[in-house]
């Protein structure tokens, strides 16, 4: 029999490999659709490839690759045997169990067993090898297949790749000395001991004092007197006194200098009367970020806690299991795959794209997209319990989560690659994920059927010189609307300043907090605010021919058929942290912006000339581009400093200050993330040098201007840090093509742009308009002010639209909390929570973060 197995498998073996370092065997998940090993028909692993198969997709790759030789994979799970007490038996399964896989979190594991089964399938007849089989297999087949079976994670090693550092245990939380001292930590009011600090505020677990940080591993601020006590008194450890959850908290090692774990964080912070067990948590796992006062919050708001939800099953109603803070991604693409064109695009397209799928389709976009939608259109992974199943239900006065939902690891693995956000396991921004999402879809739609189309409109933007009373127009793509909160509207306002002199109060006497009061908005007063005009720094005027005052308004020169609309909630605390405004708005189900159309140039308007602001040469540069006797550049060291807080090299700090044009440190910290990849990113500042634009460089010959057009991948660099296309051309061509000197001109000329890519350049715009949200910067392609506008890439119609899914985050920080969505189907409203799918009884309308409308068929 071994030599008749030997025979059999001789013409294969060229085709067969082991796995090598660096090679991702896929084993857990098929590269088509969301089979598994624990699914009906099992998986299939090529044995050259390493990519696994569902049984619907296995024969697609035969026929595509030739390869034909697979690992079959297929785990039983079964309910363990009960005893004569009804409890279950102990039986010994371990050796039934091989495959290094992650125990399904769906089945309790005191209550079933596993067993898995392993056997080599030959292609095309089906041929059938049980495993193991030492004996009678080669050598070569034998090895590859126990190394498949022994293959880690594909996606461990880009978890591990990200920011995430693994945390170690102190080697001080065993042996720490509590000092029997009698402090006692107050639930609030909360302040440095030795200055007003109220925010970043650490207990030393030693002796209980509340001390400001100032150089912590999450970068925040503060005037370092937690560091000056450690100093004094050697005593290591120390707790951030807002991150206490009854799922840990955040301890600093002074003596090890970095962040640690603490076992007996729990017995350590009692003994200052703080009991971290008893603090706030919700039933689904999420905690809340914790300021001691337990309050009925959005959390239970939001998802309706307290209610008896009905599940639904089926096509469209199928969850996303929460891979560590996913449920950003989640939340976003099942809104997207309820919107028409996406499923057209993609589902829709489903065969057409596996057929032509690339050999190695889990890095192929459209292939792992169409996967997920059809995984959450098709109904496959979203069915009802079976009659028996509920009926042993009830028997047993228990109730067990029948949706399993799906796992996206290898798409978030795939549009999260190279991001340094996205990549990591940290909770992320829905709104900042769609704008990638966006892109990703842009980039990967050439010759095909682009659905972020729908999303799609042009802002004009009208701006005035306030001292000539001239204007000026121009268009700009954008994707959402960003809609912002103005507090000093709220219709509860004399409520609101009731709390807050109770809170006040409460702190300077050392009291619990009063219950908080959210703020109500209407919506009609952010729509106002959305329209004011904003006021233009350092506006350049081309009719004075020097800078003046300005302002400019945004109307839309086009509507979407889907209008996202954002409301700003979040703002930067003094830690640098996102925090969110705790307010409720009046969002309607019905919403009309035909008032907001752009009108264009009027009657009786003047338009400003179209002069190009004079790019100012420094004397000292003028005979030499390389003199080092240059001044040092004004920049702010208190930008410097808050970013150098943060971990980052204090070189990229400052030349991330200088090139953002000393902005502040927000602005500053996004050219970090942005240039960090970078191998000069560290190195020291090298203040850039202007030549005039209009004379070549005396080492380069003459061009044309069709000639100096800037290379794309430049232009692309820099809009993907947020500025204008026609801004960055012009940049570039007034540098010579030089990247660094193109950035530091757009911040000195902020008012300037490029009418045309071909034409002369022109002037009087200015820096981005905090009202949309400017997603040109995300994509690789945009609109200019002289394109057609009947292009089908614009998709004009009414400004009238009915709202059908909202997406809502809950926690204070967009660094935490949790996410969920609320999609209207068929006339009713769910609720899409993680893996849940249930009918929603009180959508929350009014405490959304994203709201998504769609264009009224008749007006």
């Amino acid at each position: 029999m071994a030599t008749d197995l030997g025979e059999l498998l001789v013409p294969y073996m060229p085709t067969i490999r082991v796995p090598r370092t660096g090679d991702r065997v896929f084993k857990s998940e098929c590269a088509f659709s969301y089979d598994s090993p624990e699914s009906e028909g099992g998986l299939y692993v090529c044995l050259n490839s390493f990519l696994g198969f569902g049984r619907e997709h296995v024969e697609r790759h035969y026929r595509k690759t030739g390869q034909s030789v697979y690992m079959h994979l297929k785990r039983h799970v079964k309910e363990k045997a009960t005893g004569a007490a009804g409890g279950a038996l102990p039986r010994r399964r371990n050796g039934k169990v091989f495959l290094d896989l992650e125990l399904n979190r769906d089945f309790n594991g005191d209550d079933y067993e596993y067993e898995d089964e392993a056997k080599l399938v030959i292609f095309p007849d089906h041929f059938e090898i049980p495993l193991p089989n030492i004996e009678e297999l080669p050598a070569l087949v034998t090895i590859a297949c126990d190394a498949v079976l022994n293959a880690p994670s594909p996606y461990k090693k880009q978890e591990s790749d990200s920011w995430e550092e693994e945390i170690q245990v102190s080697k001080h939380a065993r042996s720490l000395r509590q000092q029997e001292n009698g402090v006692r930590i107050p639930p609030s009011g909360w302040k440095c001991a030795k200055c007003e600090m109220r925010e970043n505020l650490w207990l030393n677990l030693t002796d209980g004092s509340v001390l400001c940080g100032k150089w912590f591993f999450d970068g925040s601020g503060g005037n370092g007197h937690a560091l000056e006590h450690y100093k004094k008194t050697n005593f290591p450890l120390a707790v951030k006194l807002d991150t206490i959850t009854p799922d840990g908290a955040d301890v600093y090692s002074f003596d090890e200098e970095e962040a640690v774990l603490d076992p007996h964080i729990s017995e350590h912070l009692l003994h200052f009367g703080i009991d971290m067990l008893q603090m706030q948590r919700t039933e689904n796992g999420h905690h809340t970020d914790n300021h001691v006062q337990p309050r009925v919050s959005d959390w239970e708001v939001i998802q309706e806690a307290g209610l008896k939800l009905k599940p639904v099953y089926g096509s469209g109603y199928t969850g996303i299991k929460n891979l560590a803070n996913s449920c950003y991604l989640s939340t976003t693409m099942q809104v997207l795959f309820s919107i028409p064109e996406f499923q057209r695009a993609y589902v829709g397209n489903l065969q057409r794209i596996f057929d032509y799928s690339p050999l190695d389709p889990t890095q192929d976009f459209n292939t792992q997209m169409a996967k997920l939608g059809h995984g959450l259109l098709s109904g496959q992974y979203s069915k009802p319990p079976m009659k028996s199943e509920l009926i042993e239900q009830v028997v047993k006065e228990e109730h067990k989560q029948q949706q399993r939902g799906i796992s996206p690891k290898m798409f978030k693995a795939l549009v999260s690659k190279g991001h340094p956000e996205f990549s990591s396991n940290r909770q992320q921004d829905a709104h900042e994920f769609l704008l990638h999402l966006i892109n990703l879809v842009e980039r990967n739609s050439s010759g095909s059927e682009n659905p972020s189309d729908v999303f799609r409109f042009l802002v004009e933007e009208r701006v005035q010189c306030c001292q000539t009373q001239k204007v000026r127009y121009s268009q700009r793509v954008d994707y959402l609307m960003q809609l912002p909160v103005p507090l000093e509207a709220a219709s509860n306002r004399e409520e609101l300043i009731a709390y807050e002199s109770k809170r006040k109060e409460a702190e300077e006497n050392m009291r619990p907090p009063p219950e908080p009061v959210r703020a109500r908005i209407p919506f009609t007063a952010c729509l106002q605010a959305f329209t004011e005009p904003d006021n233009v720094p350092d506006f350049w005027s081309s009719a004075l021919q020097a800078k003046s005052a300005g302002v400019k308004t945004s109307r839309f020169a086009s509507f979407p058929e889907y209008m996202v609309m954002q409301i700003k909630k979040f703002s930067f605390g003094v830690d640098w942290v996102p925090k969110k405004l705790d307010v409720s708005v009046d969002v309607p189900d019905f919403l009309d912006l035909n008032r907001l159309r752009a009108t264009g140039l009027q009657t009786g308007e003047e338009e400003l000339p179209d002069l190009t602001p004079p790019i100012v040469i420094p004397e000292d540069t003028r005979d030499s581009t390389t003199n080092n006797s240059l001044e040092s550049p004004e920049i702010d060291e208190s930008s410097v400093m808050q970013l150098a807080e943060m971990g980052f090299p204090l070189e990229a700090c400052r030349k991330a200050v200088y090139y953002t044009g000393n902005m502040g440190a927000e602005m500053a910290f996004n050219w970090i993330i942005a240039h960090m990849e970078e191998p000069d990113f560290a190195e020291p500042l090298a203040v850039p040098t202007y030549m005039e634009p209009d004379l070549p460089s005396p080492s380069l010959p003459t061009t044309s201007a069709l000639d100096n057009h800037p290379p794309e991948e430049s232009i692309s660099i820099l809009t993907s840090m947020g500025f204008p296309r026609h801004h960055t051309i012009q940049a570039l061509k007034a540098t010579s093509n030089n990247l660094e000197r193109a950035l530091d001109w757009i911040f000195t000329h902020p008012d300037c742009e490029d009418e045309s890519e071909a034409m002369s350049d022109t002037a009087d715009t200015e820096a981005n308009d905090n009202s949309f949200s400017n997603a040109n910067a995300h994509s690789d392609s945009s609109l200019s002010p002289d394109q057609d506008l009947s292009s089908p890439r614009v998709r004009d119609g009414p400004g009238r639209y009915e709202l059908f899914a909202f997406i809502s985050h809950m926690g204070a920080s967009t660094m935490s909390g949790h996410y969920v969505c609320h999609i209207k189907k068929e006339g009713r409203w769910l609720i899409y929570n993680d893996h849940k799918v249930c009918l929603s009884e009180r959508p929350p309308k009014d405490l959304g973060y994203m709201y998504f409308y769609r264009r009224l068929s008749s007006c």
